[in-house]
């Protein structure tokens, strides 16, 4: 049996799990519970069925599913052949998904069946697409294959595969907000390096039980949700949606869930709850979450300082991206967590905030944040242009301003390409922003830039929050605390602002509201 320390791979992070814990729960889905000993013998006889409809070392297997245990047994299965995982996000409509489709080159979709009809029509138009693969597959249907019934009528995998550290384990496309979406290839050695990472630093142990509310499809999900129990034997609770939120609650009370994994805009929802005396008391003595963790977007430091004097538990705020698989920093567990700040590096991964001229920045001082570390991507699938941009010298290259203050800690001032050029000066949307959350009954809010026939570009400020917000109060405040020319142009008031489904804010779908509005 192969030690949690010799993991190399992910698929030996399962055959560990299942070989020391083999009737510990796994998987819980609903009134559903799957011990590691039947989530182990599923995969394999997956892997069976796909062995026997063609899926060899290095093939692509793309997954379009919801969160389900259906989407776990698929991920594994991919990779004890040695295949490749493409998952595709669940809210992509037909079109958007074909452009994955013919890119990775899959051979096989397993999908969904509300996704079904469009998944038929792509097999009929994508040459590199072979076989359907259906969770549940309806009656009389015979353009695609019955997922349970695959796993059913199959034995254990009768072959051996041998997987290396460097192979490719995912292909995880970016959401394509700058244009076409971008193919992140993450080895094995990638991911593995990740998770070991990660668990030490929230000390994490097979006591923990994890909920996953976020998409798995998503690689904050994938690695967080899905690998790191996995990695320690623990349980998890699949949720396939966050609403109702009701039900939220009671899995994480019925199941006695440890650790709660979530986007700001939940922890936000969270804060501004109002709580009955009883409620905080029950919430004080039997609150089962030991801590919750924020990521995917920035968490404003009003929302995280209102949550831990509300619960009274730590939210610890981290920073990633999927090409460094994903995680890079982590406010520390034990230890000082700084509102605002994204924290400390992890282990085993550098970074360093470099200026324009390429020189290292000064404590406080502005620049592109570099990752280094075993996480970092093998590149992006056939765009060796685009990787070549982002892959220098073992560095990448995030394109995320950031800096650091006198004792390490990162703090995120916001995209490179969404900084805002005012009449020669540097505007950063999260200063704007951060600002913005801490007035009084403002929700969300969103900076970006618009241009303006006579000045150039100008900031203007997206708010969801009370009917009683005022444009020219919002702006008196923003005066007072900022300088003239970083004040927005204009307040624009919101139901809600867009968001894909990590919960981070679309902000080019924002600009594209108001491009032209200044003429």
């Amino acid at each position: 049996m192969i030690t949690q320390e010799k993991i190399n791979n992910l698929v030996q992070l399962l055959d560990s799990a299942s070989a020391s814990f083999p009737k510990r729960t796994a998987l819980i889905f609903g009134s559903k519970q799957i011990n590691y000993r039947h989530l182990y013998h599923s995969t394999q006889r997956l892997s069976q069925a796909l062995y026997e409809i063609g899926i060899r070392k290095k093939d692509k297997v793309a997954i379009w599913l919801p969160n389900c245990r259906e989407f776990i047994y698929s991920f594994f299965a991919v990779l004890r052949l040695g295949a490749i995982v493409v998952p595709i996000n669940n809210m992509l409509k037909r079109e958007e998904t074909r452009y994955i489709l013919e890119d990775s080159q899959a051979k096989v979709l397993i999908c969904s069946i509300d996704k079904l009809e469009d998944s038929k029509n792509l097999l009929s138009r994508i040459s590199t697409l072979y076989h359907l693969i259906c969770s549940p597959l309806p009656k009389g249907e015979n353009q695609a294959l019955n997922f349970s019934k695959l796993i059913q009528e199959s034995q254990d995998l009768k072959v051996a595969v041998e997987i290396n550290e460097g192979d490719l384990a995912q292909i995880v496309y970016t959401s394509g907000t700058t244009g076409k979406p971008k193919g992140v290839c993450l080895s094995h050695k990638n991911i593995v390096a990740n998770v070991k990472a990660c668990a030490k630093a929230i000390h994490f142990s097979k006591k923990d039980c994890l909920i996953c509310i976020l998409p798995l499809f998503h690689s904050f999900a994938s690695t967080v949700c899905m690998c790191l129990p996995i990695y320690k034997g623990a349980r998890i609770v699949i949720m396939r949606s966050v609403r109702p939120f009701k039900r939220i609650v009671r899995a994480i009370f019925r199941n006695r869930v440890t650790i709660f994994i979530g986007v700001p805009s939940i922890f936000s929802i969270l804060s501004e709850m109002k709580i009955s005396a009883w409620q905080w008391l029950l919430n004080s003595m039997i609150n089962p979450i030991r801590l919750s963790i924020s990521g995917a977007a920035a968490l404003p430091g009003s929302v995280w300082q209102r949550f831990e004097k509300k619960f009274r538990r730590p939210l610890l705020q981290g920073y990633g991206l999927t090409e460094a698989s994903p995680v890079v920093s982590l406010n520390p567990l034990k230890g000082l967590r700084k509102p605002d700040s994204i924290g400390l590096p992890i282990d085993k991964v550098f970074i360093k905030v470099v200026t324009k001229d390429g020189r290292e920045a000064e404590v406080d001082e502005v620049g592109e944040l570099l990752v280094k570390g075993p996480n970092v991507m093998q590149g992006y699938y056939k765009l060796d242009a685009q990787t070549y941009e982002v892959l220098k010298d073992g560095w990448l290259y995030t394109g995320d301003l950031a800096k650091k203050d006198e004792d390490g800690y990162l703090y995120i001032i916001g995209r490179s390409k969404e900084m805002i050029n005012v009449r020669g000066f540097n505007v950063y949307p999260r200063e704007i922003e951060d600002l913005l959350y801490q007035y009084p009954k403002i929700n969300e809010a969103a900076v970006v830039g618009a241009e303006h026939k006579h000045r150039g570009e100008v900031p203007v400020a997206f708010v969801v929050g009370s009917k009683d917000l005022v444009q020219s109060e919002i702006i008196k405040y923003l005066r007072a605390n900022l300088a003239s020319y970083k004040v927005p142009l204009k307040v624009i008031f919101k139901d809600s602002l867009p968001k894909n489904a990590t919960g981070k804010i679309l902000k080019l779908q924002l600009q594209q509201e108001i491009k032209g509005i200044f003429g």
